[in-house]
């Protein structure tokens, strides 16, 4: 085993050889959209997000289910599994089949089986102090998803957000690859400041995030103003203050968003400064990726938000 659950990496390695390793991750979850189809795409995204993050290539893929076929019949868990398929094909992942139980709330993801040389993973806890931090994707998913399912907005507000959801991190993968990223995490659940701290800890290190030059996608600061803030990313703001500290100017409105819970986020990059420009070259015209901290000598854990 190269990479377990010790330092909450984003999947686990395991190797087979001097030259070959194995990726392995599962992710799923509740809808966060309406349509059947766009639930199936982003879920396969985001799975499929964690082998990016370790620098591996995904191979195969089992779909995990769960269906009140009762309830909503088998037409839309069809849709559900096609959006993951055409997500799958993208990657070039083999679906080779899967499992479905009843629930009376639709789950849907994937258990992700990738590969990875040995000596090119990508882990959590390679940040080194000088390192400059680069995300690859706008925040906001959280806030703009619970805005729609609390009807403060419509349909067309959320375009941007399901196509930033739905897009791979194959590019940002490859990218950081070709310009020898340090560390990389993807941005989940746990918010830019959780995922940040996971870095720090594992590295340990300190992260320092500049609050402004995160991109945000379009509203979701005028969202957070009309309480339009998921219970998770509340739950994360709380959890994230034991080891956060803000510059008086950070308003409780970014602390909010820095905290947001994404789907199928961005990479957090850690690299040296002199491969910053050409990343962000790289990646230009793949990715919103923008330049948001750097590594810190310490304290070690710790994340600063300025």
């Amino acid at each position: 085993m190269l990479v377990g659950h010790a330092t909450s990496d984003d999947a686990g390695v395991y190797r087979l050889s001097d030259a070959l390793a194995l990726v392995q991750t599962v992710d799923f979850f509740t809808p966060i959209v309406d349509d059947p189809y766009d639930f199936g795409r982003i879920a396969a995204a985001n799975a499929l997000s964690d082998v990016y993050a370790m620098g591996g290539t995904p191979l195969t893929a089992l779909n995990v289910a769960a269906f009140p076929v009762e309830e909503l019949g088998t037409e839309v868990l069809a849709r559900i599994l096609e959006g993951g398929a055409a997500v799958a094909a993208q990657a070039g992942v083999a679906i080779l089949g899967g499992h479905t139980v009843k629930d009376d709330e639709p789950k849907y993801g994937l258990a992700v089986t990738g590969v990875v040389h040995p000596d090119r993973v990508v882990t959590n806890a390679g940040a080194r102090p000088g390192d400059v931090l680069v995300l690859t994707k706008r925040l906001g998913t959280g806030i703009l998803t619970t805005a729609r399912k609390r009807d403060v907005v419509e349909d067309d507000a959320l375009a941007e957000a399901i196509a930033q959801m739905a897009r791979l991190n194959a590019a940002a993968s490859r990218a950081m690859l070709a310009h020898g990223a340090h560390a990389a995490t993807d941005i989940t659940g746990y918010g830019l400041v959780g995922h940040a701290g996971e870095v720090a800890r594992a590295s340990k290190a300190a992260l320092a995030i500049d609050a402004r030059a995160v991109p945000l996608l379009d509203g979701v600061l005028a969202l957070v103003a009309r309480g339009a803030v998921p219970g998770g990313t509340r739950d994360n703001l709380a959890e994230h203050a034991a080891f956060t500290q803000y510059a008086d100017d950070v308003d409780d409105a970014l602390r909010i968003v820095l905290s947001d819970a994404q789907t199928s986020g961005g990479l957090l990059i850690a690299l040296p400064p002199e491969r910053v420009a050409a990343l962000l070259g790289e990646l230009s015209a793949h990715e919103t990726a923008a330049v948001v901290g750097e590594v810190l000598a310490g304290p070690a854990g710790a994340v600063l938000v300025r």
